[in-house]
């Protein structure tokens, strides 16, 4: 498959909630697939989830264990792992 990317994706907290209680899953994504598209596809796969995962400021990404910044994009290669990240609530 040359016109894919399959990327693991990692559900956190309230995000996992959002995505009906899944740990993780693998995404396939177009060749050309960059953070700011795996947003919008997570919003059309996990509705409850498009609100977060749209939000960069509500929601941040870590790709391979490194924090993607607010407004940065980034491409998407086979095989890598992005974890969603909702903001840690204090009590």
């Amino acid at each position: 498959m040359s016109g894919s990317v399959i990327v693991k994706v990692l559900f956190f907290a309230s995000a996992r909630e959002a995505a009906g209680n899944i740990s993780s899953t693998d995404l396939e994504l177009s060749a050309s697939a960059d953070t700011a598209s795996l947003r919008k596809s997570l919003a059309e796969k996990y509705p409850k989830l498009a609100e977060m995962v749209l939000d960069e400021e509500n929601l941040t990404l870590a790709l391979n264990e490194e924090y993607v910044t607010s407004g940065q994009v980034l491409p998407l290669k086979n095989g890598d792992t992005v974890a969603l990240i909702p903001p840690i609530s204090g009590g």
